[in-house]
This record gives structure tokens, C-alpha cells and sequence, in this order.
């Protein structure tokens, strides 16, 4: 039994009812059910918790009967009257471990879920632990769930963040790869994305490229599962949908190398900003609380800061709304929020005076009465966990927004191919993204003199010139065309912006932001799939080897939405913002 996500679906959601399924032992969960769920315990390994936490929370596990969830390799205690479900990869560590639990009798029954295939060596390894423990009918199910990348939107999906640097574009375009380690990295590759397809796609891809190594693999171990009828995910009621409808999936795969200039972007789009900035991982972000301005004694240890996580979801209406928005409209829609939240709080004190003045022995009908009457309120309050994280009310981040969007502003509208001035403002990391850009974007190269002088500039802000040392090399061996790449994903006609955004300080978040004029562009990898799709219907995968970023996947979806009756899917091998994709092409 195998259960796989069918490109053809509407959208990636459809994983979250592949998980409920598992964890349902295999058996479709029943809708608007009032029993009670079968208890149980959640065994999982990293790559099983990486896909599961982006899709479901920690109170639908619990509405599903999960009762405990633990990582395979920790130290668990046996519950011998509840049976486990355990979702990890194949490999050799997770089978012996599995073993060794079936052994220990830890749990009643045993249901086997593997993300990817396992081998009939490995499972025969489980058959003869479970053989000498006496365990045979224990073991209630084993199943091959293909469900071997993460989703993180209804249409964006990573392959991998366990061990994600062995697909990694690094790893990919190292000068001293073997012929073996190459062939490794793409069978991991092409391992997952064979998860995707209940039908077989339409393969397209740039030549000579690590993307072409990927398709030639792929395409063979479809067909090759095409003709094994014994084990085929086209059986059943995906070969009933008809692998060779018209509706055939266009899968586009794309290599990196093709565009190095839009990972480096400055980006405009809160998600991409999100992403850039801050510590945001999983659709988790993760913010360092302020403490204040209080100095620690003479010798004494500094205090450490305190870490919040928030989980940027569907259900967080703020962010669904406003993830692919240009910030300027973000910072605007923030301070309105607060506004209309400030508007409330004489409702909110009204409410808590009448509090008071209930019976003390009506406390439960009081607490249900604020409760009531602030369940508003209460929500718009997780908007301002990053603008007022002390005091709500108290915007003590306006400047922080401020400084944000000054930096982006100042740094994608000197996009104008030119290398930056040495009074642009932002980090050394900062000025080197914009020389890289202005470096890869130009049609005519700067002289070696002139290389040496913007070499210097960089030395002095404190650079490091690894990352141009290695661009300089890809772009001799690419041989760029005569007329470079249009690369941004925006562009606005501004004279002297930066000076002005100085000048008004915090205010630009609520004046300045209103009065910026975006223009959509399409970028590299958008345009590749306009002039593939044509007019055709089929729903469409684009995929990056070598790693992905928002700025792509956001571009893709605002030219998707002119475009009636298409869908489009975004994925990559890794997700990587601009400071971790520098680190990897420093040589």
C-alpha cells in the first residue's frame, strides 16, 4: 500500500489527510466523529518531526488520540499497553533502533510508517527481530508512505533540512566532485521527488546542468516503476485518473546556476523579508525578546535573552493576508491594527470595571463574560509580538520597522547596474549582495582596474571577496550572453529616497510606505515557465536543484494569479536566504 501525494491535487494540503491517515493507523479518519480517538504514541526521527510540525500542531495530534510524541534515538520508557505509530526514514540507525524496540517490548503494537521505500534487506531485518522477540503479531502494519519532502505552503515544498547540506549547491558545484558523490546527491534528489507523482509528468529542463542529470533519473525510475505491476504507484486509483491524460503534470526542473542573482535580492515581500532578517525556519520564526536597557554589575555574567517562537500558519489571518505583500502595505496594515487595538482599550477597561463589580461568587460567570467580550481583541494581539514584544500599545519598534524597510528600499532601488556608493548604508554582507548583483547583472564587465578600486571599497566596509572571487568564476565558465538577465522582482522610480526615509525617521511607517509605486516583473525562473506552459492547462511543478528562496516561489504565484485556471507548485532541494547562500559559494 502506498500512500502518495498526487501532483494533480489542488494543492500540497492534501498531505496534511496523508498524515491524519497514518495516524489514524492507515484508516481515512472519520469527519465529525464524537467518540473518543484510540490513544496512542507518536514515534518519529528529525526528517519525520520536520515534516509533520509544519502541517499539524501540537492540538490536532493530541485531537487525533496522540498522546506522546518522541524522537526514535531518545531515551523512552516502556508503555506496554499502547500501541505506537512510528514515522521515520529507512536507514540502517532507525532500523536497528526499531529492532531493538520491538525487543524491549516497549509498546503494545507496532505500526510502521518509512517517508521513503525500504529495502527488502532492511525489511527482513525487522521481520527477524520481531521472529526472536516473540513480536510477529505485534507488528500490525508496515507501509511505504512517499512522503519524503516538507510542505510549507499549499504550494511550495522543500526536499529536505536533515542533513540538507548534502544537496546542497555547494555540494552540488564543488570543482573536486567525484563522479560517485554526484550520483549520490541526485539519487537523493530524484528519491523524493519521486514521491510527488500519482501520474507521470511532462519532464522539461535546462541541458548540461545538474537539472538534466536529475531529469534522466527521474524519468527512468518512473518508468521503471510504470512496468513493475507488482509495485507501482500508477495502480489503482491513480491509473484510474490516467497517467496519460492531458492532464499530465509539467514538472520544469531548474538548475541554480541558471540565476545567482535573485537569491542575493534585497526583497520587497514580507514572507521574503521574513525570511531574510530574521531567524524564520519551518514556518517558524524565532525572536530574541528586548531586556531593556539595565546593566549588569561590574564582573557579573550578562543576562541572556530570551527566545520566543511563533508559528507564522493558515490560522494566523494577519499573515495569510499580508505574507506576499510588499512591506510598505505590511507596515501600513500593522499600524492600522494598532490603531483600531489602541481604539479598544477603553472597551477593555469598561469590561474589567464591570468585573469588578460582579458578586465574588459569580468568578466563573465573570471570566467567561471578559472572555466573551474580548475574544477580538485577544486575536488582534498577536500581530504586535515583533512590533510591541514589552508592552502592548507601546510600538517601541518603530524604529526597528523603520530601519527594515530603509535598508531594503535604499539597497533594491540601487539595482540600477551600478556598484554601490561607499555612503550606502547596511552591512558589509549588505554592500557585498548589491556589488554581486550589479556584477552578475552587467553587460559589460568592469575593467581590471576598476575591479580593483571597487575590491578595495569592499576590503574597506569589511568585506570578504570570496563570494566575488567564486562569481567571477562561474560567470567566465557560464559565458554569459551578451544581454544580462532582468533580474528584481520589483522596481520603483524614486529619486533621493534614501535621504528622505533618514529624515522622517519612524513616521515613514505611517506616511512615507503609502506613497511607493511598485513594478511587477517577472524573474528568470517565471519566465521559463510562461513560455513552457503556453496555453495549456496542466498543472505545473517548478523545482530548483541547487536551492529555492521566497523571492522566487512569491514571483511565481503573483504571475500564476493572472492566469486563470492554472496552478503552479514551487520547490526546491533547500530553502536558503541571501546570507546563507553567500556562505556557500565562498571558496
Amino acid at each position: 500500500w502506498v500512500a502518495n501525494l498526487k501532483v494533480a491535487s489542488s494543492n500540497l494540503r492534501d498531505g496534511v489527510m496523508a498524515l491524519k491517515r497514518m495516524l489514524n493507523f492507515n484508516v481515512p479518519p472519520v469527519k465529525n466523529s464524537t467518540g473518543e480517538p484510540v490513544w496512542k504514541v507518536l514515534i518519529y526521527d528529525r526528517f519525520g518531526q520536520d515534516i509533520i510540525s509544519p502541517l499539524l500542531s501540537v492540538k490536532e495530534l493530541r485531537d487525533m488520540g496522540i498522546t506522546l510524541h518522541l524522537l526514535l534515538h531518545s531515551d523512552r520508557d516502556p508503555i506496554p499497553d499502547v500501541p505506537a505509530i512510528y514515522f521515520v526514514m529507512p536507514t540502517e540507525e532507525n532500523v536497528d533502533r526499531l529492532c531493538q524496540d520491538l525487543r524491549n517490548q516497549l509498546y503494545e503494537s507496532y505500526f510502521l510508517n518509512f517517508i521513503s521505500a525500504i529495502s527488502r534487506s532492511k525489511l527482513e531485518d525487522i521481520a527477524n527481530a520481531a521472529l526472536g522477540a516473540s513480536a510477529v503479531t505485534q507488528v500490525a502494519k508496515v507501509f511505504d508512505q512517499y512522503l519524503n519532502f516538507i510542505t510549507l505552503e499549499d504550494d511550495m515544498f522543500v526536499l529536505c533540512n536533515q542533513n540538507k547540506e548534502l544537496v546542497s549547491y555547494r555540494a552540488i558545484n564543488r570543482p573536486d566532485i567525484t563522479d560517485t558523490e554526484m550520483e549520490t546527491i541526485m539519487d537523493t534528489i530524484v528519491d523524493s521527488l519521486f514521491c510527488f507523482f500519482g501520474l507521470f509528468p511532462i519532464i522539461r529542463c535546462s541541458r548540461g546542468t545538474a537539472a538534466e542529470m536529475v531529469a534522466v533519473k527521474l524519468d527512468k525510475k518512473l518508468r521503471e516503476n510504470l512496468r513493475d505491476a507488482r509495485n507501482s504507484l500508477f495502480t489503482g486509483d491513480t491509473l484510474g485518473a490516467g497517467q496519460f491524460s492531458f492532464q499530465r503534470p509539467l514538472l520544469v526542473l531548474v538548475d541554480r546556476n541558471i540565476d545567482l542573482a535573485t537569491p542575493l535580492h534585497h526583497t520587497w515581500t514580507y514572507q521574503a523579508l521574513v525570511h531574510d532578517v530574521l531567524d524564520f525556519h519551518l514556518n517558524r520564526v524565532v525572536l530574541e525578546e528586548c531586556s531593556g536597557m539595565e546593566n549588569s554589575p561590574a564582573g557579573a555574567r550578562p543576562k541572556k535573552k530570551n527566545k520566543k517562537s511563533y508559528d507564522l500558519t493558515a490560522v494566523d489571518k494577519f499573515w495569510q493576508k499580508h505574507k506576499g505583500s510588499p512591506f510598505p502595505e505590511v507596515a501600513e496594515s500593522v499600524q492600522q491594527e494598532l490603531e483600531s487595538y489602541r481604539a479598544q482599550e477603553d472597551e477593555v477597561k469598561r469590561l474589567k470595571s464591570i468585573m469588578q463589580k460582579l458578586h465574588l461568587l459569580d468568578v466563573r460567570r465573570a471570566l467567561l463574560f471578559y472572555r466573551d467580550r474580548t475574544k477580538d481583541i485577544r486575536k488582534t494581539q498577536r500581530l504586535f509580538v515583533a512590533y510591541a514584544p514589552d508592552k502592548l500599545g507601546n510600538p517601541i519598534s518603530s524604529q526597528m520597522l523603520s530601519h527594515w524597510i530603509a535598508q531594503a528600499i535604499e539597497l533594491a532601488y540601487e539595482l540600477a547596474k551600478r556598484p554601490p556608493p561607499p555612503s550606502i548604508p547596511g552591512t558589509a554582507e549588505d554592500k557585498m549582495r548589491l556589488f554581486l548583483i550589479y556584477y552578475i547583472s552587467s553587460v559589460q564587465l568592469p575593467s581590471e582596474a576598476d575591479l580593483e578600486q571597487y575590491k578595495k571599497a569592499l576590503t574597506d566596509a569589511g568585506c570578504n571577496l570570496n563570494p566575488l572571487n567564486y562569481i567571477k568564476q562561474w560567470k567566465a565558465f557560464a559565458k554569459m550572453a551578451s544581454a544580462p538577465a532582468t533580474y528584481g522582482n520589483s522596481a520603483a522610480k524614486s529619486l533621493g529616497l534614501f535621504s528622505r526615509v533618514m529624515n522622517t525617521g519612524s513616521q515613514f511607517v505611517m506616511e512615507g510606505v503609502k506613497n511607493l509605486v511598485l513594478k511587477q516583473q517577472n524573474l528568470p525562473v517565471t519566465r521559463i515557465l510562461d513560455n513552457l506552459m503556453e496555453m495549456k492547462s496542466n498543472p505545473a511543478i517548478v523545482f530548483v536543484v541547487g536551492g529555492g528562496n521566497y523571492i522566487e516561489y512569491q514571483n511565481l504565484i503573483d504571475y500564476i494569479k493572472g492566469k486563470q485556471g492554472k496552478h503552479v507548485l514551487y520547490g526546491c532541494s533547500e530553502l536558503f536566504n541571501a546570507a546563507q547562500f553567500i556562505k556557500q559559494v565562498k571558496i
